[in-house]
């Protein structure tokens, strides 16, 4: 039963991977398209002569690096961990767990617990309040998607921002569960012998 339960925690850990990626990847794209600035909790405004989008007001950058950097940080231990593992698998054979890693790992989880749930918390609500900014702002818009058909204030570039946030909060929120997750497996190995045997 342990071999198992650590190929599904390995692949926990390359999921929280991509997972991580796709956070920072996203959200670094719509900071880039909005001229660096973070929009999560940003508001816009409207020219109704030239018909065009503009940014009112942005929010503090360290919104974004916040969740940028929790992000990276998943990204920086889990890709190491998978590589390990998948070494020891298929190239090593011998499977050794000491119960201080084990108990490292939990305490791992426990950090990537609170920060992306803080994390989720921040991308989500930071979106709505966006879409709400929209909504109220341009006429003839219910829904945020619309906003990206819109022509935006040049240089800015608002055709995927709906959809990078979207992205963005629904890695993180996946993130968060697959580290619940991993956390629960070590938790039932740890009393366990420290050694699986070799295969």
């Amino acid at each position: 039963m342990a071999l198992p339960l650590l190929l599904l925690e390995v692949g926990l850990y390359a999921s929280c991977f991509f997972c991580g990626s796709i956070t920072a990847a996203s959200i670094t794209i719509v900071q880039g398209n909005f001229g660096g600035r973070c929009m999560l909790y940003g508001l816009v405004n409207y020219n109704a002569t030239a018909g065009l989008i503009g940014i009112q007001s942005p929010s503090s950058p360290s919104l974004c690096y916040f969740v940028t950097t929790i992000s990276v940080m998943v990204v920086v231990v889990c890709w190491p961990v998978t590589l390990y593992w998948l070494y020891t698998l298929c190239i090593d054979g011998e499977i050794r767990r000491e119960r201080v890693w084990m108990n490292l790992i939990i305490a791992v989880s426990g950090f990537f617990l609170f920060f992306l749930l803080i994390t989720g918390c921040v991308v989500k609500i930071g979106r709505d309040s966006l879409c709400n900014s929209v909504i109220q702002s341009v006429p003839n818009i219910t829904s945020c998607e619309e906003a990206q058909t819109r022509n935006w204030v040049s240089p800015i570039r608002g055709g995927r921002f709906y959809i990078n946030l979207y992205d963005a909060g629904t890695a993180v929120w996946v993130n968060f569960f697959l580290w619940l997750i991993i956390g629960v497996l070590v938790i039932v190995q740890r009393p366990q012998d420290s050694g699986y045997g070799s295969f």
